[in-house]
């Protein structure tokens, strides 16, 4: 059984503890940054920053208020970045955990075709040609430990485990928060393994919070088929 996280934006307070424990565990180096008029830095994610708590000011009903998303892979359940690159060596499934990997073979990649596979546009490109992302801290899942994001959030923004679980988890605290926020939501929970839940609208956190909107009116499962078709194609057509 795969795992998964459950991650409750209405409890999260952008203190940003899991952007510092993704770099610590991973041994990134800090990223120069410029005071652009918000508390979120880095502006984005990079090859040095796999997980990056986005804030957005917006007015809601007349009212101010600060929403955080803390954005990372979603290790979709069909893989639109695995199917694209064709390549096991590259990018593959983790059967254990669920986790989509990326290993230093994506330099033989197409990146930008990687990257644009994604619905979420997480991937990003090294100076050493190499893409990445996060990796769900698999050394420590293997090793019955949480993601280093996960233990460290205070808030108890954060929940992992096996993903039958978490989905219950994450339906029962739904059905609690809709009484306030009734417009309240998870993001692609059939379809991802990292489950947000947003009170508002989904653009209003990010405009990546879920796939584009170009794919409303369609199941989420024929929106990841119908991005990956051209690739799966030249794929075939590759080794056929």
């Amino acid at each position: 059984m795969s795992y998964a996280f459950f991650i409750d934006t209405t409890l999260c307070t952008g203190c940003r503890a899991c952007q510092v424990a993704c770099k610590q565990w991973h041994d990134l180096p800090a990223e120069e940054t410029l005071n652009r008029g918000t508390h979120q830095n880095p502006p984005d994610l990079s090859d040095r920053t796999y997980k990056v708590v986005r804030m957005n000011e917006v007015v809601i009903e007349n009212k101010l208020r600060w929403l955080f998303f803390p954005e990372q892979c979603r290790h979709c359940i069909e893989a639109p970045c695995l199917e694209a690159a064709g390549e096991p060596t590259a990018i593959y499934r983790d059967d254990a955990t669920g986790a989509i990997l990326y290993t230093a073979e994506t330099r033989h990649l197409a990146a930008d075709d990687i990257i644009a596979a994604c619905p979420y546009n997480v991937p990003r490109k090294g100076p050493d040609g190499v893409l990445y992302k996060c990796d769900m801290c698999i050394d420590r899942v293997r090793n019955g430990l949480q993601p280093a994001c996960v233990q460290t959030c205070t808030a108890g923004a954060m929940h992992f485990g096996k993903r039958e679980s978490i989905l219950a988890t994450a339906e029962e605290r739904l059905a609690k928060v809709r009484k306030q926020f009734p417009k309240a939501s998870l993001a692609d929970a059939d379809d991802v393994t990292v489950i947000y839940l947003l009170a508002f609208d989904p653009m209003q956190y990010h405009e990546n919070a879920i796939a584009s909107s170009e794919f409303q009116g369609i199941s989420r499962h024929m929106a990841l088929r119908r991005m990956i078709r051209p690739f799966s194609r030249a794929v075939a057509g590759l080794s056929g």
